[in-house]
Parts: structure tokens; C-alpha cells; sequence
């Protein structure tokens, strides 16, 4: 194979990555914009509809969305960057983390968005389920704090452990010492 040919051949290749990424990039867009205007007030219409206007019932659902799907997203991720795996690895399991974490980002892109869906979906909370917004936001204040004490517990267990071998291997060098000098004749 000639130069110029294997010249074109990069080409080609680089050629159909970058109308992939074309196409890709796009698509998010109208994915994303698609669902600007239609996430939030179908989020809103299913937490209202679970809560019924009911004010125990949105808190009670608050709390368990945002502890519940920050705790697995959080939990996840540590799961998966706590060994050395392939990057391939990362990238599903952070992809797997963001899907956990969809409620939340529903509900967060109801809290903080400008548009007139956003709008309606805060008003739908509002009336269909009073406390859902702010018990999510305590939930997931609670879940990145239970995360972090499992991993606080998970780390110093370990360090514990190391300690123990640490001593343990001490503790038979000390005794393998003694045997020895008992051993010897005087």
C-alpha cells in the first residue's frame, strides 16, 4: 500500500469520526431541548401524582428520592473508581451513576430552570406535592453524608485491618526471635 493511499485512508477514518460526532452532538441537542420542554412537567405530574397533594406524602417522597437516588449514584461511582479497572469500565459505570440519578437531575432542572416548563413543573409540585422540593434536596443532603460515612467505615476498616497484619506479623517475628535464642546453646 502506497503512502498517498494509506494518507487517504486516515483520512476516511477521521473523516467518519468526525460526522459521527457531528451527528451525536446534535442529536443531544434536539434531545436536550425536546426535553426542556417536556421533562419537567411530566416529572412533576408523576411526583404529584404519588403524593396526591398530600404534604406528609411530598416529604416522605422527597426524602426518599433524594437519599435514595444520591446515595446509589454516590455509591456507584465509588464502587467503580475505588480499584484500577479499564476506562471502558468508568465509563459505563459512570454512565450507570447518571441514570440512578435522573430523579434528582428531574427534579433539580425543575428547581433551577428558567423555561416556561420549568415553570409549570414548580407549580405542579407546588400543589400536587407541597415539601417534595425542599425534603429533596434534606434527602439528598443525607445521602452524600451516609456515602461518606460508608466509605469513612469502608477506609478505616481497612487501615484497621492493615494494623492487625502489621501487629500479627510483628508478634511472629517477636516469638520466631525467642524460639531461636532458646534454641541456642549457652
Amino acid at each position: 500500500m502506497s503512502l498517498i493511499d494509506q494518507a487517504h485512508e486516515q483520512m476516511d477514518t477521521w473523516a467518519k469520526r468526525t460526522l459521527i460526532a457531528i451527528a451525536v452532538i446534535a442529536a443531544l441537542v434536539v434531545a436536550g431541548l425536546l426535553g426542556a420542554a417536556f421533562l419537567p412537567r411530566w416529572w412533576a405530574h408523576r411526583i404529584g401524582g404519588q403524593a396526591n397533594g398530600n404534604f406528609a406524602g411530598g416529604i416522605l417522597l422527597g426524602l426518599f428520592y433524594g437519599f435514595v437516588f444520591t446515595a446509589l449514584p454516590f455509591a456507584t461511582l465509588g464502587i467503580a473508581f475505588h480499584k484500577r479497572r479499564p476506562w471502558k469500565t468508568w465509563a459505563i459505570m459512570f454512565g450507570v451513576a447518571v441514570l440512578l440519578a435522573l430523579p434528582n437531575l428531574l427534579t433539580l432542572g425543575i428547581v433551577l430552570g428558567h423555561g416556561k416548563a420549568a415553570h409549570a413543573g414548580q407549580r405542579t409540585l407546588d400543589v400536587d406535592a407541597p415539601g417534595f422540593r425542599g425534603a429533596s434536596l434534606g434527602g439528598a443532603i443525607a445521602g452524600v453524608l451516609a456515602v461518606l460515612l460508608w466509605e469513612y467505615l469502608r477506609y478505616s476498616r481497612e487501615r484497621a485491618r492493615g494494623q492487625v497484619r502489621h501487629l500479627r506479623a510483628k508478634l511472629k517475628a517477636r516469638d520466631e526471635a525467642a524460639v531461636t535464642s532458646h534454641d541456642r546453646p549457652e
